[in-house]
């Protein structure tokens, strides 16, 4: 099979573990297919880790999950040098820590402080931890998919706007529908009643599969007109006022340009799994919201009168014209 015979066949496996909400598998492939991160935000019992766990039992890498918490140290994410003796002599050698994994669940990220919230994103950023002075690469198929629930702040540390711009896409997640709901319940009864038989380990999809899907999607044709569709739109967040007074009530601060280079690479990466060799307007519009939602500040006025973040790049997008 091609790549992206295989990918979807990857994407298909996960909806079968993951019932109604496709949004959480297609943006967290995205991101897989982008090399980069994702901060998915939802309450308690919506499948995220289900996602990546299914994620992880279908593609050939090594999961690892960092469970935060307030008295979480830096090392614990990173790893540390650790003291060996043999035969009288010592010596330190370092001890990789959970973010050495392909794919790396960070469960509830605001409820750690921030210089442990910073050495994850450090990571994310630099592909690449340093530990007493050596620089230790992280695996060429990385990915962290972080949570955090948009209840219960009390005790947590939201992330600062700079650091969750280091995050490729936010994804917001909401309840599933009736129908879903009931295929969720009798789903999991369905693996609660096989769990004690022997199930055959199906064949993974090989991680060669995801670096062959990358080069192809480096190759997908952005035209100049595309091009300029994703600067309007990351500029329409910057200079508001350009567009209409609303939008200029509403945003005190813009995009930066880690927003139209998600919207570069998502938008090709979604035209890519479409079966595309080229972006429409409507792949670059359909990864709006994720692209830029957690990279605009609302204004007080804004806040007060309920608006949010996806309200406003809707409007956005109905001002910005395709060139």
């Amino acid at each position: 099979m091609s790549a992206h015979e295989q990918v979807l066949e990857l994407k298909t496996l996960m909806s079968k573990d993951i019932i109604g909400q496709e949004a959480v598998v297609d943006r967290l492939l995205l991101a897989l297919l982008a090399n980069g991160n994702v901060l998915m935000e939802g309450l308690p019992g919506l499948a995220k880790t289900r996602a990546i766990k299914s994620m992880a039992n279908n593609l050939e890498s090594y999961f690892s999950r960092i469970q935060f918490t307030p008295d979480l140290l830096p090392a614990d994410i990173t790893g540390s040098e650790m003291y060996y003796e043999k035969a009288g002599q010592g010596t330190f050698k370092f001890q990789p820590g959970p973010i050495f994994g392909n794919l790396v669940l960070a469960d509830e990220i605001n409820r750690a402080p921030a210089k442990v919230q910073a050495a994850l994103l450090q990571a994310m950023e630099e592909r690449e931890v340093t530990v007493a002075g050596t620089t230790h690469k992280l695996p060429p198929l990385f990915l962290v998919m972080a949570t955090q629930n948009p209840i219960e702040q009390e005790g947590t540390y939201p992330l600062p706007e700079a650091q969750m711009d280091r995050f490729l896409m936010k994804v917001l997640i909401e309840y599933p529908d009736t129908a879903s709901e009931k295929k969720v319940i009798a789903l999991v009864r369905g693996e609660e009643a096989a769990a004690s038989e022997n199930k055959e380990e199906h064949a993974k999809i090989a991680k060669e599969t995801i670096f062959t899907a990358r080069k192809e999607i480096d190759r997908i044709h952005s035209s100049d007109a595309i091009d300029d569709y994703i600067v309007a739109l990351v500029e329409g967040t910057r200079y508001p006022e350009r567009h209409s007074e609303e939008l200029q009530r509403f945003i005190q601060v813009g995009a930066s340009p880690r927003g139209s280079l998600a919207l570069d690479r998502c938008s090709r990466a979604f035209a890519w799994l479409a079966g595309r060799d080229h972006v429409t307007p409507d792949d670059v519009r359909a990864i709006v919201p994720d692209c830029l939602r957690h990279r605009i500040s609302l204004s007080y006025e804004a806040e007060a009168e309920g608006i949010t973040p996806d309200h406003v790049l809707a409007e956005l997008v109905k001002q910005v014209a395709v060139a």
